[in-house]
């Protein structure tokens, strides 16, 4: 496909997507915005993009693809923008947002001068940031929701699908409200619970010392997401806020009633509380792309001396695997010491385990 596409936003989403769209649509020639002039610097310089928009509103007439991948908040302000500029009738416009429904009414505005914008969130990410993270891979086996409304022509969906087959994501379409409603159970929610998780440790770690080193093991893993941008999710808080009042709710309810269960000594319904979850939880899809970004982790029985993890590391480099994160466990006392070693994807753990049990006798098992 030919055509001009501008992406507004050239961070580690809006550099994959560029990079997808040049690789499956060379023809195509992509136009990156940022208001960080640096990264679209960067970003040509990589190859990312083809030029650099120095002037937003010429180049967004003259677009026939405008792909917004900025915070939520921004997105709304960049719609605003684009629906006082006389762009072409044909153009499609798309998010790449968190939230969908208060986009999408916010482009309204576009509706009413017959300009498409689809509601678009593909759910992908990673620890990394910035346009020099950017990579075609990103999306690959990832769920890529499109939100159109319903005066949006299959067509017009069907060609945005085109321009976007290159990120070899699940294209999934859904109304903005049920998008909200589902990512805000499995992603926007369990986010807020990390962060209290870890409200709830500071202030115990007060009179508690010890806290903060015991903390460095499971708790530091089912908390990780605590660790994302706060401005974020600031802004998807306030977006999603009507859905995530109602899980709340829902969240209060289930912690009375396993207070209550904990308060009667009610041992079969305590077993049969967890074992519930535990049964829901190994059900679900474990090789699929979920809303938040997975890391594999491995685990390494490694012995107690200096060097110890240089000599692991320089293996890994030796076979040109990457590596996401490393740390120490200090919670395991019946081994000499826990080297956990994480991964963006399972195939490279998988390397990392063989790799490791060639060149050592060290006892290894994954996080899966």
């Amino acid at each position: 496909m030919k055509g001009r596409v501008l992406v507004i936003g050239l961070g580690l989403i809006g550099g994959s997507l560029a990079l997808c769209i040049k690789k499956r649509h060379p023809e195509a020639t992509l136009i990156g915005f940022d208001i960080n002039l640096e990264q679209c610097r960067l970003g040509k310089m990589l190859g990312v993009i083809d030029e650099i928009c120095v002037n937003l509103e010429e180049e967004a007439v003259n677009a026939d693809l405008i792909l917004i991948s900025t915070p939520v908040i921004e997105t709304e302000k960049m719609i605003e923008k684009l629906c006082e500029l006389p762009l072409k009738q044909d153009v499609i416009i798309s998010d790449a947002g968190s939230t969908k429904e208060a986009i999408v009414l916010k482009a309204r505005c576009l509706k009413e001068k017959n300009i498409t914008f689809i509601g678009g969130h593909p759910m992908a990410g990673s620890h990394k940031s910035g346009v020099a993270a950017a990579k075609e891979i990103l999306f690959e086996n990832a769920f890529y929701l499109f939100t159109p409304e319903p005066h949006i022509s299959h067509d017009k969906v069907d060609l945005l699908k085109s321009w976007l087959e290159g990120t070899r994501a699940k294209f999934i379409t859904i109304s903005p409200e049920e998008h909200d409603y589902l990512t805000g159970v499995i992603s926007h929610f369990p986010h807020v619970i990390a962060a209290s998780l870890v409200h709830q440790a500071e202030q115990t770690s007060r009179d508690h010392q010890l806290i903060t080193r015991l903390a460095a093991g499971g708790f530091r893993d089912i908390t990780r997401i605590a660790s994302s941008s706060p401005a974020m999710w600031k802004d998807i808080s306030l977006h999603n806020k009507k859905v995530l009042l109602s899980l709340l709710d829902r969240w209060k309810d289930e912690m009375d009633k396993f207070s209550k269960i904990l308060s009667d000594n009610n041992e079969e319904q305590l077993f049969d509380y967890f074992a519930e979850a535990k049964n829901f939880r190994d059900d679900l899809p474990s090789k699929e792309k979920g809303a938040i970004p997975a890391f594999y982790d491995l685990f390494v029985d490694v012995p107690d001396y200096p060097g110890v993890i240089s000599e692991i590391t320089g293996y890994l480099a030796k076979e040109r695997i990457s590596i996401t994160n490393i740390r120490i466990l200090e919670t395991r006392e019946d081994i000499n010491g826990v080297l956990v070693i994480s991964f963006q994807t399972e195939a490279d753990m998988a390397k990392a385990e063989e790799c490791i049990q060639r060149y050592t006798n060290y006892g290894t098992s994954t996080g899966l």
